[in-house]
């Protein structure tokens, strides 16, 4: 799996104001920011993000996703 289509998968299933990943193919680390992670535990919105993933995440066609997941407030707080 390239970067690109597990940006879409995200980005499918989850509003993202940004979504960037980095990763060899199957360890990635993603920064995730989305208004839909308002009002969510850290535990939620990992949640979102694997729901966005489906089977992908339980076949090992993403075999590793480290993600910081942030609200637009918390993104812009980070600059």
């Amino acid at each position: 799996m390239t970067a690109e289509e597990l940006k879409s998968l995200i980005t499918a299933g989850l509003s993202c104001e940004r979504c960037e990943l980095e990763g060899d193919g199957r360890h990635w680390f993603a920064t995730i920011v989305s208004s839909a992670f308002e009002g969510k535990r850290l535990i939620q919105r990992h949640q979102q993000v694997y729901a966005t993933l489906g089977a992908r995440i339980k076949t090992d066609e993403v075999h590793a996703l480290s993600m910081k997941t942030y609200t637009p407030a918390e993104w812009a707080a980070q600059a």
